[in-house]
This record gives C-alpha cells, structure tokens and sequence, in this order.
C-alpha cells in the first residue's frame, strides 16, 4: 500500500490506517479475538499504520495493539495514541507532570519505551495556543518518551492554531464526504508547513457505508446511541454532527454514486484518499471483513471528476449548513 509522509517528523503512514476507538469500547461488543483478528487483517492487507488513545477501552485498546505486535515481531507499524481525555477538560490540567503520568501508563500499555506520535485528545480550545503546553510536548521528545507530537482537534480553527506551532507533526481533524470544510483552508496550510493530516471519522460513524436507515437501532453502550445530541462528548464525533434523518436520506443518495466495484464506504475512503494533502485516513472496523474492505480502497482507481462533482453538489444541498457554522 501507498505510505506517505509526515513531513516534520520523518515518520511515513499507510494512506490507509485503521482507527482502533471500536476495538476499547464504545461502538458494541468487540471480544479479545476478534480485536487481533481485525489487526492482523489489517496488517496482512499493507495497513503500516494503528492510531490509538489511553481511553479507548481505559487502556484496552492500546493493549490489544501491544499484544498483536508482541506476535509479530516482523511488521513495522506507526503506532500513534492520544492523551488528555482521563481528566477534568480544564486547561490547567495540560501540564509536565501529567504529560509524564499519561505517558507513562500509555508505553506500560504498549509495552515500548518511545512512543511513534503522541497526539493532544481534543483539549480545551486554549490549550492549542498555549506556550507552556508545546514547550511540554517537546521535553518528552527530549526525554524519548516519544518521537514527535500532534493534536487531534475538533475545529478548523484549532487545526490553523496547531499547524502554526513549528514543533506539531501532525493534525488529527474530521474529514469525510459530509465534512468538507477543512479543504478550504487546514489542507492548504498543512500542506505548506509540512504537517501530516490524519482523516478520522471518515464513514462519519458508518453513516457513508450506506448500511443504515432510519429504523437502525444501536446497542446502549454504542456512542451512536447515547451521544447522538452531544450528551458524552462533542457531537461531531457521532455521524459528523448531522442529524440522524438527514444523514441516513443523504447518505443513500451518497451510495447511489459509487462506480462500479466500489462499496459506499470505499467510495467515501476513497474520496478522502484525493483530497491534497492527507496523509492517512482511519476507519475503524469491528470485524476482518471491513479490515480488508478498507484498505482495498487504496487500490481503487481514482474518482473521476463527474464522480467529486456530484459529491460535492451533495454535500452542498443536504450537509453544509448543518456543519460548517460549528466545526
């Protein structure tokens, strides 16, 4: 599979990664081998990249990782987690010494001494301007608890804060076919300051697989479920921030313009694939099938421009409104 670069750190990525958020918690049942089946899917199908966080799972997630690369000493994976999500969200908690704690018990769960890339878990909008929070993040470097940095944001403008630190390796935002917003202005400066993107949420929570319709019903632990308006955490998180109705009448209309040979979630994989600037994007998936699935929209054939006209004609008359004026 095509890997490209993070240019800051030197680090290179899959183009396609996998997100692991479903193999800790939160989207239903995934049992122990079931999770390192899915990894080692993945890995046999050229996926180099695994992007964690210490509370997915409150740690399982990152352990289920250690355990699959414990088994397989030959595979070379960037592996990335997050922390910040453990405590009160207040700035005053984005300090050295809780750096330090966070990152201790991620590499325990790792089981590595350096960590590939630590990224910020979508801190309080003033941690990305902070001083004091960047000279932190270097001092691990320094230390080797890890070999380069990056935030994960909710917003545009906290992207543009980040990009603009000299120091940040990477931008973690929400980028699919139903949040088109950071092509405008986060690519573009990505792209110029050398800073890697990583698409998450690309199927806005399975939304674009066009496997839903409005009588779908989630498990109760399931975010789908009990964060659909923004109880638990930021709602752009659950479906991108669309409405359930909208999403689901949008997104069949989004999965009637798959090319022969493509799926509607390689459609949307594919989609973000061409976008400038994007270094790798990270579905989850729950079972071997969609592992595979997944990576293979790496080598689909490029979406002709007929095809990413009537995506963005899409989202312009279903979707924009929706989302552009919070994220």
């Amino acid at each position: 599979m095509e890997e490209r670069a993070f240019d800051r750190s030197g680090q290179h990525a899959s183009v396609v990664g996998l997100g692991t958020w479903q193999l800790g918690a939160d989207w239903g049942d995934v049992d122990d081998k079931e999770a390192l089946q899915v990894l080692e899917a993945a890995a046999e199908s050229g996926v180099t990249f695994f992007d964690t966080a210490d509370v997915y799972g409150d740690g399982r997630s990152e352990q289920t990782i250690a355990t699959f690369l414990r088994s397989r000493p030959d595979l070379h994976v960037l592996v990335a987690t997050k922390m910040g999500r453990r405590v009160d969200q207040i700035p005053e908690n984005y300090v050295l010494d809780n750096f330090r704690a966070w990152n201790d018990r991620s590499r325990r769960n790792l089981g590595i001494d350096r960590i590939d890339l630590v990224q910020l878990h979508c801190p309080p909008t003033p941690v990305y301007s902070s001083d004091e929070v960047y000279d932190a993040l270097d001092t691990l470097v320094e230390e080797e608890r890890i070999a380069a940095y990056g935030v994960s944001v909710e917003t545009c403008a906290e992207a543009l804060t980040a990009i603009a630190r000299p120091n940040v390796a990477s931008v973690q935002i929400i980028l699919n076919p139903f949040r088109m917003k950071p092509l405008r202005e986060v690519l573009p400066a990505a792209r110029e300051a050398g800073v890697g993107i990583i698409a998450r949420v690309p199927l806005a929570s399975g939304l674009l697989s066009g496997r839903y319709t409005k009588d779908t019903v989630f498990a109760a632990d399931d975010h789908r479920t009990y964060n659909r308006h923004g109880e638990a955490f930021d709602v752009g998180e659950t479906f991108s921030g669309v409405d359930w109705t909208t999403g689901v009448e949008a997104a069949a209309e989004f999965a009637a313009l798959a090319p022969e040979g493509y799926t509607p979630a390689q459609l949307a994989l594919r989609w973000i694939i061409q976008q400038p600037g994007v270094t790798s994007v990270i579905p989850g998936a729950r079972n071997p099938e969609q592992a595979r699935a997944n990576a293979a929209a790496a080598r689909l054939p490029a979406l002709d421009e007929a095809t990413l006209d009537a995506i963005r004609e899409l989202y312009e008359r279903r979707i924009k409104d929706q989302v552009e004026h919070r994220w």
